[in-house]
């Protein structure tokens, strides 16, 4: 079934909207260098983790099948945890304008910023 005119018309100007807006692409940050600490702490806690899943299943102990289980888990986030970001001016401007402003005002100021870009 073809689109009206009207229909057709609203499709394009939202197209263009969709595509001109800026506020949904954000630029990459580098993650940083991962942490060889919380890698090797990670990987630890993970085999205990195993460990303790093991012994829960072979001796039936419900209980601690589910705690190893838990602490496995909570291994993998460690060890996936990432590294802290190596551009420190970037986050120290970040820090003094959280400081200035509200998140609301933030907020709002971006928003100002895009709706100009637009026009």
């Amino acid at each position: 079934m073809p689109l009206s005119e009207h229909e057709q018309r609203l499709l394009d100007e939202m197209e263009r909207n969709l595509y001109g807006s800026k506020a949904d692409v954000h630029p990459a940050r580098p993650a940083g260098r991962p942490s060889y600490r919380s890698l090797v702490v990670g990987i630890i806690v993970l085999v205990i983790g195993l460990v303790g899943l093991v012994v829960g299943v072979t001796s039936q102990l419900i209980a601690l099948g589910v705690i190893g289980f838990a602490v496995m888990f909570a291994g993998v986030m460690l060890a996936a945890k990432p590294g802290k970001a190596t551009d420190s001016s970037a986050t120290r401007t970040q820090a003094k304008s959280g400081a200035r402003s509200s998140f609301m005002q933030r907020m709002e100021q971006r928003w100002d910023g895009n709706q100009e870009d637009r026009l």
